[in-house]
């Protein structure tokens, strides 16, 4: 499992090692060193004599960039230094001794954009040390004009320079992954101590390239809750109710779905399928009739009879414009409520949360569009935009509002109860954004819920379980849409493949 932390919480880890006098600064040098050779050595280019430019602001960051451009400078490689203000004055040392060419912005050039570009445009290697992790919001100047400066070089270059950023890439919130303004892409992150949510949460990923986590010997002080976690393989499988010899259709969990219109019959289809290939007990269908004959048609094993359900899916392709569909989908939701089973509302079932107050045991699953109308709803004005720029931010603030859990959906997707940890799972690739993948997406998490339906009632509350199948049912997600895409760039791929991969997914991850 990665497990993210607050620059707080690392800060607070750093001062019993600093107290006994730990060189972190000297330690985080080195690795940066090192990740720059060894990502140099990867795309074949030798070190003797090539250039690098250390971007270099005030504080600890900027030491770290300094202490790394005279270990490089050591080694024979070409390294200038472009000094923003005040700058560590023993990291400063340590690289005017390597030789290092310190050259400062506010130079007799005045930092003009031909200054900048004499100095960026002829090297290879760039390290980023402007910004820490400390940072808040937009860049102020000068630093905001220097990043653009530096961004539109890297646009001027044939090929463009290797950047090496260190903790985190300038603009790009440490705590959030908020980019606000200018902020520098990255090839690889050589991230201190323990990783930072704002490299695994959007939009700061895209700026983080390879992210590489460096020990520094702060780990035993770190909390015992981090910020942000992700789920792996292991942690998946650890939640899969495997059947066993005793196992029967109902101890394994029956999903049932209210998917699908008339409108829209093919959400029911992906729905169902995806349900079945996630291997409940039983799964039954409660659509209109027209669809529900499709259903039988495509899935016999699929049952249409009233009975026991363990987890409701409601919404997927639903019309909540018809009145008698949308009092059905609500007092399912109360039922499921009052008897403490999870219910999963998805698209046009998700409004039923703007007015009801809901336990965490209902996971909404919104893209952002539909979460800004939540919370908007709610009395929390919000565009799509911000939900984009923010998707943690806001995606706990729709669960601290509803009291539910939620799952929202993006190339990275998010879920969090109003209490629980934050869970982010990427990695899937993007030709998953497709139409019918968001109900492929709803009957996985579905069946996957209702083998715990019986545990959930039995606890009342959630517990932080809903949130943790959330984040597994999305790496299950995830996981198919790359088997159906296929290795490399992959190939166009439509929501029916990636339901058609999910049995493949958990089977490859069971025998691993």
């Amino acid at each position: 499992m990665l497990r993210a932390y607050r620059s707080h919480d690392i800060r607070q880890a750093e001062v019993p090692l600093l107290a006994a006098g730990t060189p972190l600064m000297q330690r985080a040098a080195a690795a940066t060193a090192f990740e720059t050779v060894a990502e140099l050595r990867r795309r074949g280019i030798g070190i003797s004599g090539t250039s690098v430019l250390a971007l270099v602001g005030a504080g600890n960051n900027g030491g770290d960039a300094l202490f790394a451009a005279a270990r490089l400078a050591q080694r024979g490689m070409q390294v200038s230094a472009l000094c923003l203000g005040s700058c560590h004055e023993q990291g400063l040392a340590a690289a005017r001794r390597a030789r290092v060419r310190i050259h400062s912005l506010d130079e007799a050039t005045g930092g003009s954009s031909e200054f900048i570009e004499s100095l960026a445009l002829p090297a290879v290697v760039w390290l980023d040390g402007l910004v820490g992790i400390g940072a808040r919001g937009a860049l102020r100047e000068p630093m905001a004009t220097l990043v653009e400066s530096l961004e539109e070089v890297r646009r001027m270059r044939a090929h463009e320079p290797i950047m090496i950023a260190i903790d985190v890439p300038t603009g790009v919130g440490s705590d959030d992954g908020v980019v606000v303004g200018p902020a520098l892409h990255a090839d690889v992150t050589v991230t201190m101590g323990a990783s930072k949510p704002g490299l695994i949460l959007d939009p700061g990923c895209r700026y983080a390239g390879q992210v590489v986590e460096v020990p520094l010997g702060i780990e035993e002080f770190l909390p015992p809750e981090p910020a942000l976690l992700s789920l792996s393989e292991a942690d998946v499988l650890d939640l899969w109710d495997i059947p066993g010899p005793s196992s029967h259709k109902y101890t394994r969990g029956v999903v049932g779905l209210m998917t699908g219109s008339d409108s829209y019959p093919g959400a029911a289809l992906l729905s169902a399928g995806a349900a079945l290939a996630a291997g409940p007990g039983m799964v039954r269908y409660a659509g209109p009739k027209d669809v529900r004959r499709m259903v039988i048609a495509r899935y016999p094993e699929i049952v249409t009879a009233p009975g026991r359900v363990q987890c409701w899916v409601i919404g997927s392709g639903m019309d909540m414009a018809e009145t008698e569909a949308a009092a059905e989908a609500a007092r399912r939701l109360q039922e499921s409520v009052a008897d403490g089973f999870p219910v999963v509302l998805d698209a046009g079932a998700i409004e039923l949360a703007v007015e009801t107050d809901l336990p965490s045991t209902v996971v909404l699953t919104p893209h952002a569009g539909e979460l800004a109308q939540l919370l908007t709803g709610r009395g929390e004005v919000t565009t799509r935009a911000d939900v984009e720029n923010a998707p943690a931010k806001y995606a706990r603030i729709a669960a601290t509002l509803t009291g539910a859990t939620i799952l929202l959906k993006g190339s990275i997707d998010i879920a969090c109860g109003p209490d629980d940890p934050l869970y982010a799972q990427g990695g899937a690739p993007a030709w998953r954004g497709v139409a019918g993948a968001g109900d492929v997406q709803a009957g996985l998490l579905g069946a996957m819920l209702a083998g715990w339906g019986d545990e959930l009632a039995e606890l009342g509350q959630g517990r932080g379980i809903p949130a943790r199948i959330a984040a597994a049912a999305s790496w299950v997600h995830g996981r198919a849409a790359h088997i159906a895409a296929g290795p490399g760039r992959g190939r166009p791929i439509t929501a029916s493949h990636i339901s058609a991969a999910i049995g493949s997914a958990i089977g490859d991850a069971l025998a691993n």
